[in-house]
């Protein structure tokens, strides 16, 4: 492919600018390599929803436990 010739062509149909636009939005960001990113660590607000690894056992003091913070 030579520096003149087009890297895309409309065979058909007349799109607007605005269409051409979305066109090749559309078509960078679906050849765009996926950068390897690390998984967001969940806020407090989040974890406060989530059951705890070490939620207290049934017995003497568990439910006063369950009040508590962590």
């Amino acid at each position: 492919m030579s520096a003149e010739e087009p890297l895309l062509r409309v065979t058909r149909g007349a799109p607007t600018a605005e269409e051409l636009a979305a066109l090749v939005g559309a078509i960078m960001t679906r050849t765009r390599p996926v950068a390897a990113a690390e998984p967001a660590a969940a806020s407090v607000w989040a974890r406060s929803g989530r059951p705890a690894a070490a939620t207290p056992a049934a017995g003497p003091g568990a439910w006063r436990a369950s009040g508590l913070p962590r």
